[in-house]
């Protein structure tokens, strides 16, 4: 047989084999991801903070960005009326450029529970579980922002957010199409 025909074959067998390891790997069981419990104390000085959207949208990334400052995947976030969190996946060096939607609720705990509501991969259905088990698997997210495919939602612990003196966050209301955006701050006694 011809050298260049082996080489062939081998190619082909080499691409199913990639695709057949990707698909199984994305429609592989779902694991359960505990949330940690939040860790705010009551004792201290509570200041409220109204803000808009787009405030909150710059705060949010300038966390995402110290966060994950040696990564180079890029991972933004949108504040309209949901949140989108933007993102690229290269595959075969093809850029698909990948934006989720999600709808903010607050937790009794004043963390927030962002409940995913669509998901757009290029061109691709993708089932929104797949997207999340992709994002949790592949990129070393920071510690307060927890993804679960299972649950189709992203936990951001406002609690675990890194702060100065010791200071905790708490979101009190999150009402997008309004413009307002409600957090507590917990200043604690020395």
């Amino acid at each position: 047989m011809n050298l260049w025909k082996v080489a062939f074959f081998i190619l082909i067998a080499l691409i199913v084999t990639a695709i057949i390891i990707f698909v199984s790997w994305i429609s592989s069981p779902l694991e359960k991801t505990i949330i940690p419990e939040p860790q705010i104390t009551s004792q201290g000085s509570v200041l409220t903070l109204k803000t808009t959207k787009e405030d909150f949208e710059g705060i949010a990334n300038s966390y995402l960005m110290d966060a994950m400052k040696t990564q180079t995947l890029p991972i933004t976030i949108s504040i309209e009326d949901q949140i989108l969190l933007l993102t690229e996946l290269t595959i075969f060096s093809i850029n698909l450029p990948i934006t989720m939607k999600f709808d903010p609720i607050v937790e009794p705990n004043g963390n927030l529970r962002l409940v995913q509501t669509g998901v757009e991969v290029g061109r691709l259905e993708i089932p929104p579980e797949s997207v999340l088990k992709l994002l949790k698997d592949s990129v070393p997210l920071p510690p307060w922002m927890i993804v679960r495919p299972d649950e189709q939602d992203v936990y951001i612990d406002l609690s675990s957010l890194p702060m100065q003196s010791n200071v905790k966050v708490k979101a009190k209301e999150f009402n997008l199409k309004q413009d307002e955006i409600t957090l507590e701050i917990l200043v604690p006694n020395n």
